[in-house]
């Protein structure tokens, strides 16, 4: 961490647009006062800024916006930025808002006529690194990418997704160096440079016609530069030559364009800058006038965030909320103070005795046939269901100010009511399905209270999962849900829970109000997440009879859990140091020295300065020369020692991530590991895992495969997997209709061999060929493109584009299919699953865009040109989304049913791994179960191909195949 104090630069227009096109898209019309002024602008900006600051605790804060007037690189080109959309109508207003709100609050706020926002950052970090400041600028334009610098301590904190893109509630990704050259594929120096070459549509920077940016990284990768490029212009051959001598004066005009200024004429004293706190005699007024009540409520808070002192004499009474306005929400107080909360708009009634109880349990009795659910929310001392201790219950009924009740249960000071008494007072309500329920993360309130003794039924609404089918690449965490459909700003648990504390050392009235705000949310998003999801019936039936069933299966997974031989993994792990040590020392006989492998530095040194391998592979990094998995991947064959390298490294991977770390994991109290399965991360519908990730387990390498012996079942019990077989090639031929591979499917063919056979044209195909063929039926859903088959294949990529070409024409309905999900995503801005989940795209570049809302059909791909890569990024997940997405949808769907199955019997479900389900079942109900396991995934779904379900058992997971 830097010493240097750290100076914050905001891209003002770029965090506004944002700010706008989050509520602009999640609330018809967006955020508004009660005389109809837009405030989305400056509510969503000053709370973002706000959560910035929080985060990186800058003590010095610059705000630049652009200006109307054109800048010197409109006179220069026209054209730039000529494709950009009109600035919606109620935007104008709201920024201008926004600069005054700004101003009342001491911020230093920066335009510069004749000159972009983009030229005052870039000419501000270079004032305030050379004055020993860490600059970080926030901003959602990659342009700013040219900017960082390691040395300088200058970062971007980028805030990613398109214009429109409902997912604007996500932290703020900070970019080092390497950063961007994981995001780009070139360093910060060479931005500029790579812009020159494939240009950038979202500016309307042309590039040089037909350089993309995989040739642009190419060939600055081999010259360095532009300069460079055009110095051994002669030396290059073939189609880049002539595309780079005819778009030479494209490409410098295109570098002028991309260049951030850093030496713009500016009069500014850095120390103005310093955040010193504000006047609450100008803020207050002002936010009253826009009617931003959250943080006229937290002015205090506010004070202190920004370097100042509350001054107590103005800080005003709590704003009760305005039925017209529902930008309200109740103050989070300092974390000294959350134990002494002032009032707030709602009335939590404290629930501390039987006869309360009793009362309150009569009320929601009534409640029952209420059109939205009672809401439930619990609150615990961690996050490990079974770890934790339940300290209180909230609930909420209706939108009435005294519709919301807490029961303290387990808080170290005030009047709790026994655990027991709350319990049994609860179970009719929390146990019956009679009784509808709605709640934010169904599962772990389900957890938590089974380790208390009651099994939750009768959840109707889990709002995080209504979120979730909306739109999976938003958060769907409750504060964003709030703030996105609510205007309600969350109380954080960092604020009301001091550090080193738990909820139960807090004061009961505190966590009634910090509970009681939770419930009150959850009760008004259920109406909000209806209201979007009727509008789409297949989201609608997709929440309500596929993820909603979904989530008790989960609990009862992770609940379950899965035994671990952990003598076992010893004795591996032994295995695996022995052989590490061997590979050490062969490493050494071939290198004449030793050193260490785990070392880049000494690798960097030994592969490029003394054996002198190929530095053309490589790329310079500030310790020498980088030696990760791709650059050895492109070093093989160069030296034996490399071979050597990577097997280490997979081993040392294997050893440190599974084997030795997987035995600290079991759990005592069960004996088992329990790993938690997420419902709401992926974009494509997938169930992801984590604490430990068991998805992740590799069965490449032999050794690896073995990690999967160290699972077991009970004792006296067996292991059956039972996995999809081809479950993506066959929802592609159902999508696509294509005859060849609906024929083969339903004639239990090869296909792999069917493929090899019509590439390759004749009957008679080797192993290797049928490799290839599988190969290339598997690329294509993935989009993989003719380099890429051309390396796993051995072939060259003349040689690989004729492949990928002869299948598109043996396979004219696959192509197709894929090339129309393309263009669907561009036409409608999603694609979806053969259930209708949706994934959604949002593309940067202007041809994209403007084609937006046209007929899908009449969109000629092959026109469609110089996209940039992130676009192309984008079509290629859209092509595969529908696939990967109903093979997530169907394997739900299996795992649903199965459990359903599965009552009758002893044997559970214990893990999902993709294709694959992993049971724990006693022998003898095993010829009985095999069938039906079986024929309950096969059944899942109905499609024009069979799906076919490979099932084995074992004394472990290994011994299932």
């Amino acid at each position: 961490m830097s010493a240097n104090p750290t100076f914050l630069l905001i891209d003002g227009h770029s965090l506004a647009f944002r700010a706008y096109y989050a509520f602009a898209k999640s609330r018809e019309g967006g955020l508004r006062t009660s005389k109809g002024v837009p405030t989305s602008v400056c509510f969503g900006f000053l709370k973002s800024l706000l959560e910035t600051i929080e985060t990186h605790k800058p003590e010095y804060v610059a705000i630049a916006f652009d200006t109307k007037t054109p800048t010197f690189r409109h006179e220069a080109d026209p054209n730039y930025k000529a494709n950009r959309s009109e600035t919606p109508e109620d935007f104008i207003p709201d920024i201008q808002n926004l600069q005054e709100l700004l101003k009342a609050f001491d911020f230093t706020v920066l335009t510069a006529p004749g000159y972009e926002a983009d030229d005052i950052l870039g000419t501000l970090s270079r004032v305030a690194a050379d004055a020993s400041y860490s600059v970080k600028i926030l901003s959602g334009d990659r342009d700013l990418f040219q900017l960082v610098d390691a040395e300088k301590e200058i970062s971007v904190l980028y805030t990613s997704g398109s214009y429109g893109k409902r997912n604007n509630a996500s932290k703020p990704e900070e970019f080092t160096p390497e950063g961007v050259l994981a995001k780009l594929k070139v360093l910060p120096e060479k931005v500029v440079d790579y812009k020159a070459l494939c240009g950038d549509a979202s500016d309307n920077i042309p590039g040089v016609s037909g350089i993309g940016p995989k040739t642009a990284v190419k060939l600055l990768a081999q010259y360095g530069s532009l300069d460079g490029i055009y110095e051994a212009i002669d030396g290059i051959k073939g189609a880049n030559q002539k595309k780079l001598v005819a778009g030479k004066d494209a490409a410098y005009r295109s570098q002028f364009l991309a260049e951030i200024k850093q030496d713009i004429p500016m009069e500014l004293e850095l120390e103005s800058c310093q955040l010193k706190g504000f006047s609450e005699e100008k803020v207050i007024p002002a936010l009253k006038k826009l009617e931003l009540t959250t943080f006229v409520n937290n002015i205090t808070q506010l004070q202190g965030k920004l370097g100042g002192t509350a001054a107590v004499e103005t800080t005003p009474e709590k704003i009760a909320p305005d039925e017209d306005n529902d930008t309200w929400f109740f103050s989070a107080e300092e974390t000294e103070t959350a134990q002494q909360p002032e009032a707030v708009p709602i009335q939590v009634q404290i629930i501390q005795t039987e006869a309360q109880l009793a009362e309150l349990v009569e009320r929601l009795k009534t409640y029952t046939h209420r059109e939205t659910p009672v809401a439930w929310d619990t609150e615990t001392t961690a996050l490990e269901p079974r770890d934790a201790e339940l300290v209180g219950i909230g609930c909420c009924w209706g939108t009435g100010e005294a519709d919301v009740a807490y029961i303290p249960i387990g808080h170290k000071i005030g009047q709790n009511l026994p655990l027991e008494t709350a319990l049994e007072g609860l179970r009719e309500i929390l146990e019956s399905p009679a009784y509808p329920k709605s709640l934010q993360n169904a599962k772990f309130d389900r957890l938590i209270l089974r380790h208390q003794g009651i099994e939750l039924a009768g959840v109707a609404f889990d709002t995080m999962l209504a979120s979730y089918v909306l739109n999976p690449e938003n958060t769907h965490n409750l504060a964003d849900l709030s703030l996105r459909y609510l205007g309600i700003t969350a109380q954080s648990y960092q604020d009301l829970v001091p550090k080193g504390k738990t909820i139960a050392d807090l004061a009961i009235p505190a966590v009634a109000n910090y509970c009681g705000m939770d419930v009150y949310t959850t009760f008004g998003l259920v109406e909000k997440l209806r209201a979007e999801l009727a509008a789409v019936p297949k989201l609608e039936k997709l929440l309500l009879e596929v993820e909603q069933p979904l989530e008790p299966v989960l609990a009862d997974m992770e609940s379950r859990g899965i035994c671990i031989d952990t003598a076992y993994l010893q004795e591996l792990s032994g295995s695996l140091a022995v052989s590490l040590q061997q590979i050490e020392t062969q490493a050494y006989d071939m290198a004449g020295e030793e050193f260490n492998l785990g070392s880049p530095k000494q690798l960097s040194q030994l592969l490029f300065e003394k054996l002198e391998l190929d530095k053309r592979k490589t790329r310079k990094t500030k310790t020498g020369y980088s030696t990760n998995a791709a650059v050895l991947e492109k070093l093989q064959g160069d030296h034996p020692i490399v071979d050597n390298i990577l097997e280490y490294r997979t081993l040392s991977k294997l050893k440190s991530t599974y084997v030795d770390a997987l035995p600290a994991l079991v759990r005592e109290d069960t004996g088992r590991v329990h790993t938690d399965f997420n419902q709401t991360v992926t974009a494509t519908g997938r169930l992801s895992s984590s604490n430990p990730n068991l998805q992740n387990i590799p069965i490449r390498t032999e050794f690896s495969r073995q990690i999967r012996k160290a699972f077991v079942p009970k004792e006296g019990w067996i292991l059956a997997a039972a996995d999809y077989s081809q479950i993506e090639l066959r929802i592609l031929a159902h999508l696509s209709q294509e005859p060849v591979l609906i024929e083969a499917y339903q004639n239990n063919r090869d296909v792999h061999r069917l493929t090899a056979q019509l590439l390759f044209e004749k009957e008679d195909v080797t192993p290797d060929e049928r490799r290839l063929g599988k190969t290339i039926n598997f690329g294509v859903i993935y989009g993989m493109g003719a380099q890429r088959f051309a390396r796993e294949a051995g072939f060259s990529v003349v040689e690989g584009r004729e492949f990928i070409e002869r299948y598109n024409d043996r396979y004219a309905k696959v192509f197709e299919y894929l090339q129309q999900m393309k263009r669907e995503a561009i036409a409608n801005g999603y694609v979806e699953t053969i259930l209708g989940r949706r994934r959604y795209f949002e593309f940067e570049s202007g041809s994209l865009r403007k084609l937006k809302d046209s007929d899908p059909k009449s969109i000629d791909l092959d026109k469609i040109k110089n996209i940039g890569q992130f676009d192309a990024q984008s079509l290629r997940a859209a092509a595969n989304a529908p696939i990967q997405g109903s093979s997530a949808d169907i394997i739900k769907i299996a795992m649903v049913k199965l459990h359903e199955v599965l009552q009758d019997y002893q044997g559970q479900l214990l893990l999902q791994v993709h294709d694959e389900l992993v049971l724990e079942i006693p022998p003898e109900e095993w010829e009985e179960l095999q069938p039906i396991v079986g024929s309950t995934m096969e059944e899942a779904i109905a499609l024009s191909v069979p799906l076919v379900v490979d099932v084995g058992t074992g004394r472990n997971w290994m011994e299932t195949k």
